[in-house]
């Protein structure tokens, strides 16, 4: 009770001091920066919060109130002197008191204040030692900047240790070619080909233009109308991108030849004579024999891409009538490992490579989505067929083919003519391929089709009537064990109306064409390129594989552990069997059955 009175009296002492203040001071003297005073009163007591002062005005004549000090008198200014302002002194009287009852009250004030517990006094210094620690010390600074830099140096230092492991065998040098050789063929896109302009298939590093999503039959990226010619781009597109690229020749293990030898040659089949489908080719071949590079194994550790069929530089005679041209009959050119859509069974130096399908992923995501959907697709028909016959070719079974897929009800037909688009629209072609158990395969012009890879991109199973047209073609993509993943019917007993088509693919048991299904749709990654702008991480694409089987051949040939003491003839066997002896597939590829084999024959002789 006591301390609360003490209060009230304090309170009403400031009041009456404030109250003084407010009526006796005059504030233009408070702005003056000196006041002297000239009294006969006695000396006045000024008290500040720190010291007491006794000033005797009368004596040292009078004070600075801006420097707290005394000013003497000169004697000159009397005037100065003389100037007093009445209540000047009542005011110095209210400070003098208010100061001296601060300073009684001092005492009083601290004893009420409350003290800091020992924690709130713990925690204050703590937080002093936390700003004093998160203050920038700039040697602290300093040296985080250089362990930083340091770590950094570490990290990059350990992924080239583990580049240069991860990269042992497999370094690629890639042959800087004049334009002519690939950009400048590029650049005369519209003589591929007489009826269509082919420029914008070039577009997006040769996967041509955007799909989209048309009909809801594709998935939403991805999609392109990719031309089946277009490989040699977006195979060199793609080796743009290859981790293992190395600029020392010294240390490659392969080396790529990026000329677009079936575009150039493209340019040139139809009324042209062979000296200007040859021209380029021989000037290849001139320029890469004065490199050092070559001369280091004579070109067998090169290889290039022709992205269009083998008998199209096969040339065997010299008429302008002749089709295609002699890049693979050249010197040069045997020494190297070529790889195109379709091999030669009678070749020991060409290799099949996927035909580039209309699916181009960017991502692992992209793979795993489409091989979800295509698991979930219903699939209503048997079988199904797209295509044109073949009425010029005696060999051809495909009017039979056509035949038995009208005749069953069980069997969709999309029969192609100039007349009809749909076989040229890939949605309408996915479609069909989507919505059948089994999708029919025989051979064209030539043993291979593009709809091989889209039927597996669909999930549909191949129907192959040949082992040309897929077994001994595509080794580094497809299982060996051929009937995990396809059927194969003889296509003498085709042509001789021996067998039923549908009768064969309706024996096989259910759970094993499940089996079958979810094999070909393993696949999918292995056949399809990815976009050159991106890059799979989980999965190898058909590109990936490819650059593989062409290390370990040009491996092999380098370790001369590879036996080619054999009749070349037979290198479809030996490749696929390791063996050259008789096979019950021998009669597929007697030289005498088409005409095509009928020019191996003249070659060899």
């Amino acid at each position: 009770m006591g301390c609360r009175c003490k209060i009230w009296l304090i309170l009403f002492a400031f009041f009456i001091c404030w109250y003084f203040m407010i009526h006796n001071v005059k504030y233009n003297l408070l702005s003056s920066p000196t006041a002297k005073f000239s009294h006969e009163s006695n000396p006045v007591e000024i008290i500040d919060s720190n010291t007491t002062r006794v000033v005797d005005i009368e004596k040292t004549g009078s004070y600075n109130f801006s420097t707290g000090g005394v000013d003497q008198d000169d004697g000159d200014k009397n005037t100065d002197r003389d100037f007093v302002v009445e209540g000047e002194i009542d005011w110095i009287h209210n400070v003098t008191q208010m100061r001296a009852l601060e300073h009684e009250l001092d005492p009083l004030l601290e004893k009420l204040k409350p003290k800091p517990n020992a924690k709130v006094i713990e925690k204050k210094e703590d937080e002093k030692q936390d700003k004093r620690r998160s203050r920038p010390d700039e040697k602290r600074v300093n040296e985080t900047v250089i362990d930083e830099v340091v770590e950094e140096m570490g990290k990059t230092r350990r992924r080239n240790r583990a580049k240069r492991r991860s990269c042992s065998g497999r370094y690629v040098y890639v042959h800087d070619l004049p334009g002519r050789f690939n950009d400048d063929i590029l650049d005369d896109c519209r003589a591929f080909s007489k009826w269509q302009n082919m420029c914008p298939y070039i577009d997006n590093n040769g996967l041509g233009p955007n799909l989209g999503n048309p009909q809801r039959v594709l998935s939403r990226s991805g999609w392109y109308s990719t031309n089946q010619f277009m490989l040699e781009v977006i195979f060199h597109n793609r080796m743009k991108q290859y981790e293992c690229l190395t600029n020392d020749s010294s240390i490659a293990n392969a080396i790529y030849v990026p000329y677009y030898a079936g575009l150039d040659v493209w340019r040139y089949l139809f009324g042209h004579n062979v000296s200007s489908r040859d021209a380029l080719s021989l000037d290849l071949a001139e320029w890469l024999r004065e490199r050092p590079e070559w001369k280091t194994m004579s070109g067998q550790n090169h290889f290039l891409v022709a992205g269009r069929i083998t008998w199209d530089f096969r040339r065997g005679g010299e008429n302008d009538d002749d089709w295609g041209n002699k890049l693979m009959l050249l010197p040069e050119f045997k020494n190297m490992t070529i790889l195109t859509i379709e091999k030669s069974p009678w070749h020991s130096n060409d290799f099949g490579i996927p035909y580039p399908t209309y699916f181009h992923p960017r991502s692992d995501e992209d793979i795993d989505d489409w091989q979800y959907r295509m698991r979930r697709r219903r699939r209503r028909a048997l079988f199904s067929f797209a295509g044109a016959p073949r009425p010029k070719m005696e060999e051809s079974i495909r009017d039979e083919v056509i035949e038995q897929c009208v005749e069953s009800p069980k069997c969709r037909l999309l029969k192609c003519s100039y007349d009809n688009s749909r076989c040229y629209q890939p949605a309408d072609v996915m479609r069909l391929f989507q919505s059948s158990v089994f999708c029919l395969k025989p051979p064209g012009d030539s043993y291979t089709r593009r709809s091989t890879f889209d039927s597996i991109l669909a999930g549909c199973i191949p129907v192959f009537f040949t082992p040309g047209s897929a077994y001994v073609q595509y080794l580094w993509h497809l299982p060996k064990e051929f009937d995990k993943y396809s059927v194969l019917i003889n296509e003498e007993d085709v042509k001789r109306n021996n067998v039923s088509i549908e009768g064969i693919l309706s024996r096989i048991p259910a759970r094993k064409v499940s089996r079958m299904r979810n094999e070909v749709i393993g696949l999918i990654p292995n056949v399809v390129y990815a976009d050159p702008k991106s890059k799979l991480d989980k999965y190898r694409d058909a590109f990936d594989l490819s650059i593989k089987g062409v290390l370990e051949r040009i491996g092999d040939i380098s370790m001369n552990t590879s036996s080619f003491d054999f009749d070349e003839r037979f290198s479809w066997k030996y490749y696929l069997f390791g063996s050259v002896e008789k096979h019950e597939w021998d009669h597929y590829f007697w030289r005498s059955m088409n005409s095509k084999a009928k020019q191996v024959d003249d070659e060899a002789n």
